[in-house]
C-alpha cells in the first residue's frame, strides 16, 4: 500500500466537521499510511476546537493555520506540508464511503490517470423544504447542465473536471499549484491545466460522496454568482474558449434585460425574446412538477421554479460581471461564502 495525504480546507465548519472526520477515519485505507491535514482559515465557530479534540485521539490529524482564509492557499499549504505520495483533496461539507481512498487510488494507478474523482450525492443539510429544493436543483441537468459528477454516470468516463480529486504529489512540481487568485473554480482551472499538459481525468461513478448543499437561497445565489464570476477568468488563464453550455445562463440574463427594450424598439425581435422566456418558464415549471412528484413533496413544487431561476440568473449575472471585470482590468475580490 502507498502513503497518502488527505487535505481538507476548512473555515467555520462546526456543523459538518465531526461527521467528515468520522467518515474519513472509518475508511478502509490503512491508518498507518494516511495523514489528515486540516488547513483552517482561522475559524471562529468552534471548528478548530473540534479538530483539536480529535487530534488528541488520532495522531494522524494535523492542523495548519491559513491566514489568507480562502481555499487555494489552503490547498497549496497542505500539499507542501504533505508527506504522502498521493494527495487527496476533500471538503468538510461531505461524508465519504468506506472505500473512497482505496478505490480511487486503485483506478488512479490502473487508468494511468492524473486525477480521478467520485460522484456527488447532493443532500439537503436539514429537513426544510428550502434545503430540499436546493439539493434537488443541484442534481438535475436543467439546473446544473451536464456536470456528470453532479447528475451521475453509468460508466467510468474521461472528463474535464471532477470534484475534490486524487493526485500524485509530483504533478504539482510538473504543472504548478492551485491558482491563489481564484476564490472559486480553482479546481476547474487546475484540471484544465492537467488536460492542457496532456493529462487525463476520470470520473469513477460507483464511488459516491454524500455532499451537503447550502441551506438558504441567499447562500446558493452567492455561490453560483461566484462560480459564474470566476469562469471567464479561468478561461482567460487557460487560454481556451468557453464551452457553449457556459454561455446559456449569461445569454438568458441578457434576454431578460433586453426583452422589454426590444418590445418597444423592435417588436418583432422582442416577440422572439419573449418566446425564449416562455419556453424557459414552461421547462422550469414542467421539470419542477416532475421533481416534486418524484420526491412526493408538493410544497417543494412551489420553491423549485424559484430555485432554478435563482441558480441560472446568479451564474449568468456573475459570468457577465466577470467578463466586464476582465475588460476593465478590475480585481476579482469577493467575500467568502459559507
Amino acid at each position: 500500500m502507498i502513503p497518502i495525504s488527505i487535505i481538507c480546507p476548512v473555515y467555520n465548519e462546526k456543523k459538518y466537521i465531526a461527521a467528515c472526520i468520522e467518515s474519513v477515519w472509518s475508511c478502509d485505507y490503512p491508518k498507518d499510511l494516511m495523514e489528515i491535514i486540516f488547513v483552517d482559515g482561522m475559524s471562529r465557530d468552534g471548528t478548530r476546537e473540534i479538530i483539536a479534540e480529535y487530534q488528541q485521539k488520532l495522531p494522524q490529524i494535523r492542523l495548519i493555520d491559513n491566514p489568507k482564509q480562502t481555499v487555494s492557499p489552503a490547498l497549496n499549504m497542505g500539499i507542501k506540508a504533505a508527506q504522502g505520495e498521493y494527495i487527496f483533496r476533500i471538503d468538510a461539507h461531505a461524508q465519504y464511503p468506506k472505500n473512497y481512498f482505496s478505490v480511487l487510488l486503485q483506478y488512479m494507478i490502473e487508468l494511468k490517470a492524473d486525477n480521478v474523482g467520485a460522484v456527488w450525492n447532493t443532500l439537503p443539510p436539514d429537513t426544510s423544504v428550502v434545503s430540499k429544493a436546493i439539493a434537488a436543483v443541484l442534481t438535475t441537468p436543467f439546473g446544473i447542465g451536464n456536470a456528470y459528477y453532479r447528475i451521475g454516470s453509468k460508466e467510468i468516463r474521461q472528463t474535464d473536471t471532477v470534484p475534490f480529486g486524487c493526485f500524485h504529489k509530483s504533478l504539482f512540481e510538473k504543472i504548478g499549484y492551485f491558482d491563489e487568485e481564484l476564490i472559486r473554480n480553482q479546481d476547474d482551472e487546475f484540471n484544465g491545466r492537467i488536460i492542457k499538459n496532456g493529462g487525463k481525468i476520470f470520473l469513477i461513478p460507483f464511488v459516491e460522496v454524500n455532499y451537503y448543499g447550502r441551506d438558504t437561497l441567499s447562500k446558493t445565489s452567492k455561490m453560483f454568482y461566484q462560480y459564474g464570476l470566476f469562469k471567464p477568468l479561468v478561461n482567460k488563464k487557460l487560454g481556451t474558449p468557453a464551452t457553449l453550455r457556459q454561455f446559456v445562463p449569461p445569454l438568458f440574463v441578457i434576454t431578460l434585460i433586453l426583452t422589454p427594450l426590444l418590445l418597444w424598439i423592435l417588436p418583432s425581435l422582442g416577440v422572439v425574446f419573449c418566446s425564449v422566456i416562455a419556453l424557459y418558464l414552461l421547462l422550469n415549471f414542467g421539470i419542477s412538477l416532475y421533481e416534486a412528484t418524484q420526491l412526493k413533496c408538493f410544497p417543494i413544487f412551489l420553491l423549485l421554479p424559484v430555485t432554478f431561476f435563482i441558480v441560472h440568473v446568479s451564474y449568468g449575472w456573475g459570468y457577465l460581471t466577470g467578463i466586464v471585470k476582465i475588460l476593465r482590468k478590475r480585481p476579482f475580490a469577493v467575500q467568502i461564502n459559507r
